[in-house]
């Protein structure tokens, strides 16, 4: 019903569920949420898990995916998301905000918060959304001492290791680095901005791992249905940004009406109504709560 009882909290940590949604057959599909609304309408619709997209909590506060944000400001969105839905959270974790030790606190920062598992890229600072020109690769055993200090700071999280180096070193760089990621402690790997069949096809034939496929709009993969990831062979599949962009766009057609019309009502049978954003966020069920929670310390009398 609610975050704030103890008997509706899941028992196990949020990493042992994101492990074993992974050990079930078929592909995990992990929509992107960037707020707390948004994982609980994700939850109705029959997700299971759902992924924290840097570039759509960046994109959220007026800021680019520039690598930008801390520790902090996304532990808090991980916070929001893991308590509103309940459920195990994929993060963005960029470049792990630093080196080794950096990397080591984002873990525990995370996992604290909430997360079942994060993503770790081998991209330099000022880091690019993955999709992308110029992007600038960090030194391979530089991200693989990352990657170690990630496993050895978890205690439950699934750390998956992204490589950026299909771009500019080839199959052939990307494929050696994923390896290595996975010699250093990988769970599983998520190879960025693939943009033919071909090219998916061929990573997952090399990398014995879990592997994660990103389905982002705009970008340079081509679109790919969750079920034909899972026949090339992925595990994972994201939408990182869609929701924030069906949110930003519906904000600014909104926008527009207002200062057009001065009046919203020709939008409302595109709106949520009251009830139900009610529904959604479970509001009488924290009003049932307060008023038993009320009922049930009333004293009795006095002798």
């Amino acid at each position: 019903m609610t975050y704030l009882v103890a008997d509706d909290l899941p028992k196990a940590s949020a990493g042992q569920r994101f492990r074993e949604l992974l050990q079930r057959p078929g592909i995990l599909q992990l929509p992107g949420t960037h707020n707390g609304l948004a994982s609980q309408q994700a939850k109705a619709a029959g997700f299971e898990a759902c992924y924290l997209s840097g570039a759509a909590m960046t994109a959220s506060m007026g800021l680019p995916d520039l690598g930008i944000i801390t520790v902090d400001e996304v532990a808090f969105f991980v916070r929001q998301v893991a308590r509103a839905s309940g459920l195990p959270v994929l993060v963005d974790g960029d470049t792990g905000y630093g080196e080794a030790l950096n990397v080591m606190h984002m873990v525990r920062a995370f996992e604290e918060a909430g997360a079942g598992a994060v993503h770790l890229e081998d991209q330099l600072l000022p880091k690019k959304c993955g999709h992308l020109n110029n992007k600038k690769l960090a030194d391979a055993q530089d991200m693989a001492a990352k990657v170690n200090a990630a496993a050895r700071a978890r205690r439950d999280m699934i750390v998956i290791a992204r490589t950026d180096a299909a771009a500019s070193e080839g199959m052939e760089g990307a494929v050696a680095r994923a390896n290595l990621y996975l010699e250093a402690g990988a769970d599983a790997i998520f190879p960025e901005a693939l943009n033919t069949e071909a090219m998916f096809r061929e990573f997952a034939s090399r990398v014995k791992a879990p592997l994660l496929a990103n389905m982002t709009e705009f970008g340079r993969t081509p679109f790919f249905t969750a079920q034909q990831f899972e026949d090339m062979g992925y595990k994972m599949v994201i939408w990182p940004v869609t929701s924030l962009r069906i949110a930003a766009k519906a904000q600014e057609e909104l926008y527009a009406e207002l200062a057009r019309t001065g009046s919203a009502k020709a939008l409302l049978d595109r709106m949520q109504t009251r009830v139900e954003l009610y529904n959604t966020i479970g509001y009488h069920d924290y009003e049932a709560l307060d008023s038993s929670i009320v009922a049930s310390v009333a004293p009795e009398a006095m002798d």
